[in-house]
């Protein structure tokens, strides 16, 4: 059998890393044609001597010579820039493009994947969220197929299969973060060390804030209804502290299909390299252990980012960009101390009221309003 090509851009993170060792206990099946990272520049070289990729993208010029000296030895091409991450991401010979990336710069490489038609593993939300009309479009254009890598997204897209018709509402589950039972008090005075104590998942410093202030959430809603061809009122949000059902799909009928598991990244990722079939692994729900599944509704007054991200998804044009880009502001000063836990609602709320809206109709368009919104998103943090 033909080993499948696999670019991960982003590998140096934790899905990337994940995804990594999945492509090594199935080197039968898989290899590493491209890698795309941006600083962790003495992992990426570890990475690269390990599963000797053709084409490697790294964050800036500096990066690249060093690469170059000390992997002389190897037949790899080193690349930065735009251009450099277009070509590993819409490469002719890869097959299946993880888009691990954070953030707003997981864009480009997303959009170079589905121009080429790509099969593309997608664990950048932000994509969807600033641009998702344009990408899903461009996707049916060029017969892209997007599988998202999101553990919530994943378990509606299995649930979905077959039976994509007669859809009644999404389910997105939500474990409340660390904060779920904390007074309004406990909130306002919340650390980052305690905002990055996640209960069940072990992810990213932006992903992890955001799951405390139910933003990732927010930002799945908006993500869900490009994926899925769904409306914001057909979307609902469930805390399941339990993290064990990752989402659900009840049809018209009133049958809902959800989907278990283990709360581990693998999961999904496997399925997203393997669809549409399956491939064991040993990581396997224990029924006998779980004591309770339970379910309540999202405390909307102490996390108002769930609202503040589903109104900017309705509203729709360039402010689910401004959302995201004040967001991922918001969420660095926080960590850095300078504004407070409860002010990162405040500040994307703010910025937000400080556009007029427009259509997102160009990437030049998404693109210009990121940045806008970075810029007045700082501004107004020394006023806070």
């Amino acid at each position: 059998m033909k080993k499948q090509q696999i670019a991960v851009l982003g590998s140096t993170g934790s899905i990337g890393r994940q995804t990594l060792e999945i492509i090594e206990a199935n080197s039968d099946r898989y290899a590493v044609y491209s890698l795309a990272a941006n600083k962790n520049v003495s992992l990426l070289e570890e990475q690269i001597n390990k599963f000797k990729p053709k084409i490697v993208h790294v964050g800036d010029g500096d990066s690249a010579d060093k690469l170059r000296k000390t992997l002389g030895h190897l037949p790899v091409r080193i690349l930065t820039g735009d251009k450099g991450i277009w070509e590993a991401a819409a490469c002719e010979k890869v097959d299946i493009v993880v888009v691990a990336i954070s953030g707003i710069a997981g864009l480009l490489p997303t959009l170079a994947a589905v121009h080429a038609g790509k099969r593309i593993a997608l664990a950048n939300k932000e994509s969807l969220v600033a641009a998702g009309g344009i990408i899903t479009e461009q996707a049916r254009q060029k017969q892209a197929t997007i599988i998202p890598v999101d553990s919530e997204h994943s378990a509606v897209f299995q649930c979905l299969q077959g039976e994509k018709k007669e859809i009644h509402r999404i389910i997105l589950t939500a474990s409340g973060g660390p904060f779920r039972n904390s007074s309004l008090e406990e909130i306002n005075n919340a650390t980052p060390q305690e905002a990055l104590s996640h209960p069940n998942w072990s992810m990213g410093k932006r992903i992890t804030v955001d799951s405390a202030t139910l933003m990732n959430k927010g930002l799945e809603i908006i993500e869900a209804k490009w994926l899925f061809d769904i409306s914001y009122e057909r979307i609902d949000v469930l805390i399941h502290p339990q993290s064990i059902i990752h989402s659900m799909v009840e049809y018209i009928d009133g049958s809902v299909l959800a989907n278990l598991g283990v709360p581990s990244m693998k999961i999904p990722i496997q399925y997203a390299l393997t669809w549409p079939e399956r491939k064991a692994s040993d990581i396997h729900l224990n029924f006998t252990e779980l004591k309770a599944l339970t379910f309540e509704e999202p405390k909307r007054k102490l996390f108002p980012c769930l609202e503040l991200a589903r109104s900017a998804g309705i509203e729709g044009g360039i402010m689910p960009a401004v959302l995201n880009a004040a967001d991922e502001v918001a969420v660095e000063l926080f960590l850095e101390n300078k504004i407070s836990f409860s002010a990162i609602p405040v500040l994307i709320e703010r910025t937000l009221e400080s556009f007029s809206n427009k259509p997102a109709d160009s990437i030049d368009t998404v693109l210009d309003a990121d940045r806008e919104a970075r810029k007045r998103a700082a501004d107004l943090a020394k006023v806070l």
